[in-house]
């Protein structure tokens, strides 16, 4: 376009709205996309942490569900067959299993034999309710969860009676502590990880909650 006929369009009104429009039509120029990329990156980085916290309390919850799961089937088929039912932690589940208080996977089965070494080596065996080990039921508690998180218990087995109770424990709460330090600290600690705790109480009754003292006395997830 000549000079000339660029300051015809330029005083009339309609003429700056020609030029205007082919100057929008052109786009964004490299200058621009680099620094809204620029920002972007920024923004992405600057919510890494965040989200990274947020992946290791997802994975602590998830084992956490699982154990809870595993307690709850102990304690449901204790009361339905009115019978011993054992809950305990383990080192794997194949054939070189052993009960351990720091154990990420679980094993549930029947306790006639009031015998805590009952799987011992034997967590692989099919679930039969009827020939020893008697299991019920095994599964992975940190399934999906990362083998950095890790359990704590204090103690690697516990026993539901016919009535959903603990058996055969002294007076107290079981605890298993559930965290995952690669991560980080627990908050209770310094840190910024939200690690839980699961307590089983002689009653039978489990609840998951959070060990932070930082916690309001009346929140529901304190422990």
């Amino acid at each position: 376009m000549g000079v000339a006929r660029a300051e015809q369009l330029l005083g009339h009104p309609k003429g700056r709205a020609v030029l205007m429009t082919r100057r929008n039509s052109q786009g964004v120029t490299l200058v621009e996309l680099m620094v809204t990329l620029a920002i972007v990156a920024m923004l992405v980085l600057a919510a890494l942490p965040s989200f990274s916290l947020a992946f290791v309390n997802s994975r602590i919850r998830s084992t956490g569900e699982a154990l809870l799961t595993g307690l709850q089937l102990a304690k449901s088929e204790a009361v339905s067959r009115n019978a011993r039912v054992r809950f305990q932690l383990t080192t794997t589940l194949d054939a070189a299993c052993a009960p351990s208080a720091n154990g990420v996977n679980w094993v549930v089965n029947m306790d006639p034999n009031a015998n805590a070494d009952e799987v011992t080596g034997l967590c692989d065996s099919a679930p039969n309710d009827q020939v020893a080990p008697f299991i019920l039921q095994t599964r992975p508690a940190a399934a999906g969860s990362g083998a950095s998180t890790q359990v704590a218990a204090s103690q690697a087995s516990l026993v539901f009676n016919g009535l959903g109770r603990l058996a055969d424990i002294p007076p107290g709460n079981v605890t298993i502590n559930i965290t995952n330090p690669t991560g980080g600290a627990c908050i209770a600690n310094g840190g910024e990880v939200s690690c839980l705790r699961i307590v089983i109480s002689t009653l039978g009754q489990a609840r998951m909650c959070n060990p932070d003292p930082g916690l309001p006395a009346n929140d529901p997830r304190r422990c």
